[in-house]
């Protein structure tokens, strides 16, 4: 294996093991600072790791080789490891690098197939950052919202209006909602109407998934960081929520389902094109082709009919940036900048 793509992988493991301690997962980031040691050493990481064609950091493929573990851990495949990941019950605190690497030899040839899977983790705190745009569209137009989303995977974030956002001012949402979000914001939150009227969702993703299936459970579980009970809970109460929020998500990419769906305006309704954390898995062309279909559409955009382009995407290594744009008279502006699985968020307004 060349030189260069090992020293690649390795910047990779140590970017991601870095992101993964300061955003409160110590374990996966001790454990890719024992997988980038073995890969080093030529050990069973190098060979899940090194052949793998795309890009180790837009791809990313440190998080989908992790999931890939988590699965089997969660399956109750891996018991030794299970001690150390407190999604299963597991409470020791001693070093997993050695049990993980067992495990990696143990199942080399599942993993090897799994690792191809893209990460699907529908991070449900995301949430709580693209509200606070939601309500800045829904107050400048005065309409109801037809949301569009890309890379929507089960479409938990489609079912945003569905969970509660204490601001200390209102509960915004639903205030009984099991999915709570409070004491996100540094400093002042969004200003949140108590209830945004939703007139439709519909999302696309390259691989839907069904959170209602045992299935689609246990693969959105497989990528959320065993050591974040938060986000775990949250995961499980958004589940719970899409049994009785119908959304439609279908299979395709961003930009032929952004083109079909913006084909013609539709009045009466503020349409919202959405995403967070989705531009890293699109290649340059369709990039390219979003936005111009986007611009184009937001060009036939009227006051009965208007636009909006919501985004979370990455601004910083440790950031992302939440970013508006408005149709007619096309304005662009940032909002927030917040972590990437959403809190804590710095609002900065709609200006």
């Amino acid at each position: 294996m060349a030189d260069d793509r090992v020293g690649w992988v390795l910047d990779v493991l140590a970017f991601q093991s870095t992101s993964c301690t300061t955003s409160g997962s110590p374990l996966y980031g001790r454990i890719l600072e024992g997988v980038a040691d073995d890969v080093r050493a030529d050990g069973v990481s190098a060979d899940l790791l090194l052949d793998d064609p795309g890009d180790p950091l837009a791809s990313a493929l440190p998080l989908r080789f992790l999931g890939a573990v988590h699965r089997i851990v969660l399956e109750g495949r891996a018991p030794e490891l299970a001690a150390f990941y407190p999604s299963v019950g597991g409470v020791d605190d001693g070093d997993p690098v050695p049990v993980f690497l067992t495990t990696l030899r143990r199942h080399r040839d599942e993993l090897r197939r799994r690792v191809e899977d893209g990460v699907q983790t529908n991070e449900v705190g995301r949430s709580a950052v693209l509200v606070g745009g939601y309500a800045a569209v829904a107050q400048r137009t005065s309409l109801p919202l037809r949301v569009l989303e890309l890379g929507a995977s089960a479409g938990l974030n489609l079912r945003w209006d569905a969970y509660a956002y204490d601001t200390g001012r209102v509960v915004a949402g639903d205030p009984d909602s099991p999915v709570r979000f409070e004491g996100v914001w540094e400093g002042t939150p969004p200003d949140l109407p108590a209830r945004i009227e939703v007139a439709s969702r519909r999302g696309c993703d390259r691989s839907p998934i069904d959170p209602t299936s045992d299935d689609g459970r246990l693969r959105l579980m497989s990528y959320v960081w065993p050591d974040q009970a938060l986000r775990l809970q949250r995961l499980a109460a958004a589940i719970e929520i899409a049994r009785r929020v119908p959304a439609e998500v279908v299979r395709e990419d961003a930009d032929r389902f952004v083109a079909q769906e913006l084909g013609e305006p539709v009045e009466g309704v503020a349409t919202v094109v959405a995403h967070s954390i989705v531009a890293q898995y699109l290649d340059a062309d369709a990039r390219d082709r979003l936005t111009d279909t986007i611009e184009a559409a937001g060009g036939r955009a009227s006051d009965r009919a208007p636009l909006a382009w919501l985004r979370m995407e990455p601004s910083t290594k440790e950031r992302a940036e939440l970013r508006l744009t408005t149709w007619p008279r096309r304005r662009e502006r940032p909002l927030a900048t917040c972590g990437y699985h959403g809190s804590p968020i710095w609002w900065e307004g709609a200006g």
